[in-house]
């Protein structure tokens, strides 16, 4: 059983968020684990229909098969080698990936939105399309928010997961500074209407001195094609198939016949980061707090990982067993992942510049590569899996995610379905007993790992590592508060 839920604002809602997309979904879910009451307000009245393509990275994967809904999303998906996405220099995959996870998974938006709030929505989050927060107040007990098309409601928190030009933010009156928008960037799927061998012949002839630019097998006879959108039709608009002709002709001297897309758009490469993740009782999380060019294919999850690490921080301040301030350790732990994104992919914005210089490192670059430790490296910050949060002392794995290894009975990311801690004994004499109603408990001398005892956090991150009861306790207070 929880901890008894406070009941000092007897409102309908815990928590409110603003922003039903992937990262607004996926916080619901993980509220729900912990019975939090949550209202999700979309202002659009229907999901995204345009099929846009986005790619789910390993650590992404590992998160979804914690919470069982890998299979899910594998079956709308394809599988792609994870290898390659730092500027799009050619690249083996690092070596010792996890075969189950080791891959990117290109799947359509639509679908990876409607999946994750069907989840939510089965857990018992609510929603609400079309009302969106155009006004913001909030004391010592609750935030209240007013909607479009009138209506107020209120809440314990309220969460802004509503994109880049996020009202909620704005609300707030927190700064967003960084870079605005100086190149802008066509990318869609579509059909081409020459020969395979014709295309790649045309992309090789200009590749270097026009990037981005590609025009790359998608599946089901598409291409996915990226052009500069220099001089393309009205910005504050989608691009038309048109402007795709146009700027390809421009570029590559032909447009390869191109017809039939699945979906088009335009991207910039504006670079931002908010400078606070929270106001009082009302936070931010995903491309609200933060945006960068799609390089590396990072922002969506990006924002589903701010989420996981949200989710339970914000469920145990809501049920009353929060230690103090572990939800200020939610923008000290992803603030700065966000900043190391953004960075990454200012890197890449040089490397794929025209000019000598740019290309010069690029080459270099290139070479570097060939060096696993160099692949590795550059493949975690893409992929999110070298992530280390600072927890603590203690051996290298405390703060970084564990993989899912082999227990008793299964694998261990099967025990973080019900998003609670988790205590992996291999002593058969540490125990958790006092925080039963929040951290599970598994005694396995069989588990592969080479340490006595592992503590996961609900985002399966490790809190902790040793053989000391006393020591353990301490950390188990630090994450999951008092004992019972």
């Amino acid at each position: 059983m929880h901890p008894p839920q406070s009941t000092a604002a007897p409102y309908p809602f815990d928590v409110i968020i603003a922003g039903c997309g992937p990262t607004g979904a996926v916080l619901a879910a993980e509220l729900r684990l912990h019975d939090v009451r949550v209202l999700l307000l979309e202002k659009d009245t229907e999901p995204p229909s345009a099929a846009r393509i986005v790619g789910l990275h390993v650590r992404t994967l590992e998160l979804m098969a914690m919470r069982g809904l890998l299979d899910r999303l594998l079956e709308h998906g394809r599988r792609r080698p994870a290898a390659g996405f730092y500027a799009a220099i050619p690249a083996p995959p690092p070596e010792g990936l996890d075969p189950r996870y080791g891959f990117l998974l290109g799947i359509p938006q639509p679908v990876v939105v409607r999946l994750l709030e069907e989840h939510a929505v089965a857990l018992g989050a609510r929603t609400r399309r079309g009302r969106a927060v155009v006004a913001v107040e909030q004391d010592a007990d609750g935030v209240t928010v007013q909607l479009t098309g009138g209506g107020r409601l209120r809440a314990r928190y309220l969460v802004g997961c509503d994109g880049g030009r996020s009202t909620v933010r704005k609300l707030l009156g927190v700064g967003f500074p960084g870079e605005p928008a100086r190149t802008e960037t066509l990318m869609g799927e579509m059909e081409v209407g020459v020969p395979q061998e014709e295309v790649a012949a045309g992309v090789a002839a200009v590749r270097e001195p026009h990037r981005p630019f590609w025009l790359r097998p998608a599946g089901g006879g598409t291409y996915s094609v990226v052009v500069p959108a220099a001089g393309v039709g009205d910005r504050a608009g989608p691009p038309t198939l048109e402007d795709f002709r146009h700027r390809l002709r421009a570029v590559a001297g032909t447009d390869f016949g191109v017809h039939s897309p699945r979906w088009l758009s335009r991207f910039g490469d504006a670079t931002r980061l908010a400078d606070r993740y929270r106001v009082g009782r009302v936070l931010l999380a995903g491309d609200a707090a933060h945006i960068h060019p799609p390089l590396g294919g990072q922002g969506l999850n990006l924002g589903v990982q701010d989420a996981v690490n949200l989710g339970w921080k914000l469920a145990a301040q809501v049920r009353g067993w929060a230690p103090e301030a572990l939800l200020d350790t939610y923008e000290a732990e992803r603030r700065p992942v966000a900043a190391d994104v953004l960075d990454n992919t200012r890197a890449q914005a040089q490397l794929l510049a025209p000019e000598p210089g740019p290309q010069a490192v690029r080459r270099l670059l290139t070479e570097l590569v060939d060096i696993e430790e160099v692949n590795r490296r550059l493949s975690e910050k893409i992929t999110g899996t070298g992530i280390r949060y600072e927890l603590g002392d203690g051996p290298d794995l405390v703060g970084r995610r564990m993989p899912d290894i082999r227990v008793s009975g299964g694998d261990l990311y099967g025990l973080l379905r019900r998003g609670r801690g988790l205590l992996l004994d291999r002593t058969g004499r540490l125990t958790a007993a006092a925080w039963s109603d929040r951290v599970d408990q598994l005694t396995d001398q069989t588990a592969e790992i080479d340490l006595p005892c592992v503590l996961l956090r609900p985002d399966g991150h490790v809190a902790w590592a040793g053989d000391d009861q006393r020591d353990l306790d301490g950390r188990l207070a630090r994450w999951f508060g008092a004992p019972t």
